[in-house]
């Protein structure tokens, strides 16, 4: 069972690697994944409580999902209504080597509240007004992608990985933002510091292209405003109303939804003399929510669940305890592996394969002084916050960001292994560093 199991993993996984040769969406593929191995553990395994077990992983998986279809909802609903125009509008710089500084620390910052690719996806429509010579904007559209992976890693709510590991208790939003803002803004700043060096100090040239959403007629830099800022305080609500009552996020975050769902409809409501089909409902946003990329959530987190249920990930624990035992190099190589692998699997795996040691079990440990590294708020979930958001950007395939930029830019893979790849390794090295010598000063 367990070979069969591997097995499947392994193909499974290659087929998400060659998704763009295959030709075949990795959530087709992810939830095939998923479905097999449930149904092998099922078929091949000696335990009676399988059904329990999907079903105790289904609601933990959920949560997530929940979580990231009102994020994602929140988001469009906010660029439907221009808000994120009144942040880019204010950009008067002109200046490349500048402007390149300023969109790195405006996306860094700003995937810290909203996720790492629709921040890649708002500032490379921005970057499109202000860059007309396509490898400039491969070297602006490259730095954007590691800004977004680093703003990402220090929020509880900047990227997937960080939200699994907040949601499920391994870290806790103030602890995170304290040890990991200052290593994330260290893997941004030497990445950007020299790509400098690629642009010229000049001015840029523009050419007139015209990236403006199409707003509903009474949609106004006032009322474009006001959405940016409900929108925006529903999203820093979460983490809040999580301190406060100690509910899950999730249900924050669709208290937040159903606040701007209200709000929208009292607006259109009062438009009766508008035509239906230029509103901007919810419910005509939640069309447009990235669906397959949900459903790939579901797949790989299941799948990785199956692992976890059959004790794959608890046999892989103790081996690279017994042969690694070393958490800053297991954390290390977990980044530099998401730069091939998906950074939501791999994060997934770990949170298998290390639960969260409470005191009993480390006052019983054998090593207390290696198990300090996995209480809530260890540092090995610290280096791992970090090196799964921050390694993606070691590829141009290793992250959403990077595949949306790629995307939209046409940025070739050898291109940004050739130019990009050493920046963005230098700063997740040195962001490590910066790890290193908080947890020696500051413990």
């Amino acid at each position: 069972m367990i070979i069969t199991m591997i097995l499947i993993f392994v193909f499974g996984y290659l087929c998400i690697a060659l998704e763009h040769k295959l030709r075949i969406d990795k959530a087709a593929i992810a939830l095939l994944m998923c479905g097999a191995l449930w149904t092998v553990l099922s078929l091949l395994g000696n335990d009676a409580q399988i059904g329990t077990q999907l079903i105790e992983q289904l609601g933990d998986t959920s949560e997530i999902l929940f979580f990231l279809i009102g994020a994602m909802t929140i988001v469009e609903l906010i660029d439907r209504h221009g808000g994120f125009h009144v942040i880019t509008d204010h950009i008067k710089t002109r200046n490349k080597r500048k402007l390149l500084w300023l969109l790195s620390i405006i996306t860094f910052f700003m995937s810290a509240v909203l996720d790492n690719m629709t921040t890649t996806i708002i500032m490379i429509m921005l970057l499109r007004r202000m860059i007309s010579g396509q490898k400039e904007r491969w070297i602006f559209a490259s730095v954007i992608v590691i800004a977004a992976n680093s703003g990402g890693a220090f929020s509880p709510i900047g990227d997937v990985t960080t939200i699994m590991l907040w949601m499920r208790g391994n870290v806790t939003s103030g602890l995170l933002v304290a040890k990991l803002f200052l290593p994330a803004l260290v893997s941004v700043i030497i990445p950007t510091a020299i790509a400098c060096r690629y642009i010229p100090d000049e001015n840029a040239h523009p050419e007139k292209l015209d990236t403006a959403p199409k707003l509903p007629p009474f949609v106004g830099p006032r009322f474009s405003h006001f959405v940016l800022v409900l929108g925006v305080g529903g999203l820093l609500f979460v983490p809040i109303f999580k301190a406060v009552t100690g509910l899950p996020p999730y249900l924050g975050m669709l208290i937040s939804l159903g606040v701007l769902w209200v709000f929208t409809e009292l607006v259109y409501d009062h438009k009766q003399n508008m035509e239906e089909s230029i509103k901007n409902r919810v419910s005509k946003v939640l069309k447009h929510i990235d669906m397959p990329t949900i459903l790939f959530f579901l797949g790989i987190l299941m799948s990785v669940a199956a692992l976890q249920s059959a004790g794959l990930l608890t046999d892989f624990a103790d081996f690279l305890d017994k042969n690694v035992h070393e958490v800053y190099t297991i954390a290390g190589i977990t980044g530099l592996l998401s730069a091939v692998i998906d950074n939501v699997p791999l994060v997934a795996a770990c949170m298998g394969m290390y639960p969260v040691v409470d005191t009993a079990a480390l006052a019983s440990s054998l090593d207390p002084v290696y198990m300090q590294a996995f209480v809530q708020d260890g540092i090995f979930w610290h280096l791992l916050t970090f090196c799964a958001g921050v390694g993606g950007s070691l590829l141009i395939i290793g992250s959403a960001a990077g595949v949306v930029a790629m995307g939209l830019e046409k940025i070739e893979f050898g291109w940004y292994l050739r130019k990009i790849t050493l920046l963005a390794l230098a700063g997740y090295f040195a962001g490590m560093l910066v790890i290193f010598l908080e947890h020696l000063l500051l413990g």
